[in-house]
């Protein structure tokens, strides 16, 4: 794992009566100093939305705790949340947290909080989160430890710059082991995680925490305080001192690597007080090269508390991460540095349309304010368009506001041509955020409605619904008409179908699900595509000369003008760029599109009075089709990373299974009394597997599966593949 460079640090500590930093308005209800964004991801039934319930509790937020069994969180609102268990959209929600220990006790902070979703088929809802988060709390199970998921979450708040402390959650359950949970971050996610509290206790006997930054102990009493609202405060248990003792001492040498002050007193035998200490470790938190790990189960409502404390110490507020920055016109650095006196600027990060008023832009202000009314700019259309309402989000619920300050995240209600990653700013102000990146479909189908009314209104819901979802993506098919969805999986699918029939009341049939295969070449070749017509009049002359090779993995493709001495004039050669990357959107072996290669156009002729743009584009198409061809071209198909967790009893039948689906076992390990099988499957035989493997073992087994890399298909598929292909209308 690559980290940052541990970026300058400033800690503001404050007191309420010299509370007002110079980047602050003075009308701003909390300043940024005392502002928390977080998100709470992690892999799927972890438990981010029983923690996210339980913070709202602890906080005021809400006066009734909401379980996710019973359907009555406050994050998970739609109804196939509720109805599946499952988290499908990030919500955003705020509360305030005055903290028990530290600098800022006593301080009411506002924390903004985004609880994502933990099913791969959702990713995109944690990437675009992630990229307007400050901070984030990474949930872990103590049982199942680092999941595939988990690493998937760990690695993009990584891209993004996201510091982040870890809790992990269901230290009640048989077989919750907190320190290999630990061991687990440092080996798989390459984190420098180390425990800021250790656990009294765990399964059934877990009833406190001793946190050993403050050297004392929580201690839970679920018969006198069933609701966890007064832990008691007490000396650490005499049996766990020596062990308190060993983990502060390493958590102050991992400390003092990133505080010179702590550092010195270390090396000098010093005590280190608990204010010098708390500064410390969020100075190694903030620099993304340390991570706190608090135990607890939000389930029993236990060391929650405690992690809205760490939140508050020692995740950054927006003033204490790195200034965001954007390009100008003329594609030249610009920071956009959190300061209410500045002009404003901020990123659309998620759009949803809402029944009663419409389109609702989620939005993060990065510096200025931004006032109801205020007609912004967006930089991508070159347009102005008016904010008429501003709102903060309660989940479903909202409340209205005047205004939005530096670091707050708010929702938008208005403006009409926004797209997810968008820049609205001031007028004057020349900047484009870099927007968050998603993930390409990996499955697509065919979608049909069942009558001529719902025709019209499939192709509303759809135009709105991609619009909310990057991921999703929708195209007509030339040869048969059909519509065809391509999404992350088909989870994905299933959900977006249920909503078009309950939000737009779309009837509608699915045909089965197609897989995004891919092509690339293995070896280079020249390619030459002439197109010349002659009709009587003016005719028609483009001629261009291309060597293909491949490229590295992950590239896509690439175009690159080598043309000299004028053979293709200058205005030709954009057009013939354009028409080799149109005919990369079908591959010469199944028609699939083509990634990994780099195109140089080297050569070609024309001619000055027949030669134009439409002439060179359709020359550029045949010379990257003749090159293809030439290129031992190859058919690609997505491989799934699947772990499966099973009891013991049960893992020959399902590596047997395994193997059966052309998959590949990378390793079994033990761990809590049950199996877990790592291996790669092509997504082609994943259809239905999760239903198979609870059939093998009794409903006993479980299976992550998140997209891994693309292989070769094997010679023996191929034809199959190929002949299947031409007579299916996916193409993604």
């Amino acid at each position: 794992m690559s980290v940052a460079a541990a970026s300058p640090i400033k800690i503001t500590v404050v007191t309420d009566k010299a509370r007002i930093l110079p980047a602050n308005a003075k009308e701003r209800p909390f300043p940024l100093e005392w502002t928390r964004n977080i998100g709470i991801a992690a892999h799927i039934d972890a438990g981010k939305t029983t923690t996210t319930e339980r913070i709202l509790f602890y906080s005021g937020a809400v006066h009734k705790m909401g379980e996710v069994h019973e359907g009555t969180t406050v994050t998970d609102w739609m109804e196939q949340e509720r109805e599946r268990g499952i988290t499908i959209t990030a919500a955003a929600i705020s509360c305030a947290w005055n903290a028990s220990c530290g600098p800022w006790k006593g301080i009411k902070q506002r924390i903004n909080i985004i609880d994502t979703p933990g099913h791969v088929d959702f990713t995109a809802e944690v990437e675009r989160s992630l990229r307007v988060l400050d901070g984030a709390v990474a949930v872990f199970c103590a049982v199942a430890g680092v999941q595939p998921q988990s690493e998937t979450v760990w690695r993009q708040a990584n891209k993004y710059k996201v510091p982040r402390v870890a809790f992990i959650n269901k230290m009640d359950r048989i077989g919750a082991d907190f320190f290999r949970a630990i061991s687990e971050m440092r080996e798989k996610l390459k984190a420098n995680a180390h425990p800021l509290f250790i656990p009294i206790g765990k399964e059934e006997n877990f009833r406190g925490v001793v946190d050993l930054v403050q050297n004392l102990a929580y201690i839970f009493d679920e018969t006198t305080d069933p609701m966890g609202m007064n832990p008691v405060t007490s000396e650490i248990p005499a049996d766990l001192k020596e062990q308190a003792k060993e983990y502060r001492d390493k958590l102050i040498e991992a400390v003092s690597d990133f505080d010179d002050v702590i550092a010195e007193k270390y090396l000098n035998g010093e005590d280190i007080d608990v204010d010098e200490l708390m500064l410390g470790v969020r100075k190694a938190t903030i620099s993304l090269q340390f991570t706190g790990v608090i135990p607890g189960s939000a389930f029993k409502k236990k060391g929650v508390q405690r992690l809205l404390d760490c939140v508050v110490n020692y995740l950054p507020s927006p003033i204490d991460v790195p200034a965001m920055v954007g390009q100008d016109t003329d594609g030249k650095d610009v920071e956009a540095i959190v300061n209410d006196k500045a002009k404003m600027a901020g990123l659309a990060f998620k759009l949803w349309t809402d029944p009663f008023v419409g389109k609702i832009v989620f939005f993060r202000v990065y510096t200025g304010i931004l006032p109801k009314g205020m007609s912004v700019y967006n930089p991508r259309t070159r347009r102005t368009e008016r904010v008429s309402r501003l709102v903060l989000m309660r989940a479903m619920d909202r409340e209205e506001i005047e205004k939005a300050y530096s670091g707050d995240i708010c929702a938008l209600v208005g403006v009409r041509d926004v797209i997810t990653g968008d820049t609205l700013c001031d007028e004057d102000f020349d900047i484009r955020l870099e927007p968050p990146s998603f993930p390409e479909p990996v499955i697509s189908m065919s979608i049909e409605p069942n009558s001529k009314a719902d025709q019209e209104k499939m192709g509303t819901a759809l135009q709105r619904l991609v619009a909310e979802d990057p991921t999703l993506r929708v195209k007509t098919d030339t040869d048969t008409g059909q519509t065809i969805l391509a999404g992350m999986g088909e989870l994905h699918l299933d959900i977006i179908r249920d909503r078009m029939k309950r939000e737009f009341k779309v009837e509608a049939t699915a045909g089965k699900p197609q897989i995004a295969y891919r092509e690339t070449v293995l070896k280079p070749a020249d390619g030459e595509g002439k197109f010349i017509r002659q009709s009587g009049g003016k005719g028609q002359y483009g001629h261009v000369i291309i060597k293909l090779e491949p490229n590295q993995k992950g590239k896509g493709v690439e175009v690159v003008n080598e043309v000299v001495g004028g053979a293709i004039p200058k205005e030709f050669i954009k057009p013939a760029t354009e028409g080799i990357l149109e005919g990369a959107n079908n591959g010469v072996v199944a028609g699939f599109p083509v990634v990994d290669i780099i195109v140089r156009i080297v050569d070609g002729t024309f001619h000055e009075v027949d030669s134009s743009e439409l002439a060179f584009k359709m020359a550029g198409i045949f010379a990257l089709k003749d090159a293809m061809k030439k290129a031992n071209p190859i058919l690609l198909e997505p491989i799934m990373h699947v772990e499966v967790t099973t009891p013991e009893d049960y893992q020959g039948d399902l590596m047997g299974d395994i193997n059966r689906r052309r998959g590949q076992i990378q390793g079994v390990e033990n761990k809590a009394g049950a199996c877990i099988i790592n291996a790669y499957v092509p997504l082609e035989m994943l259809f239905g597997y999760v239903t198979d493997i609870r059939s093998l073992s009794k409903g006993r087994a479980s299976a992550g599966i998140t997209p891994s890399h693309f292989e070769q298909v094997p010679n023996s598929l191929l034809a199959k593949i190929v002949e299947t292909s031409s007579k299916a209308p996916a193409r993604t």
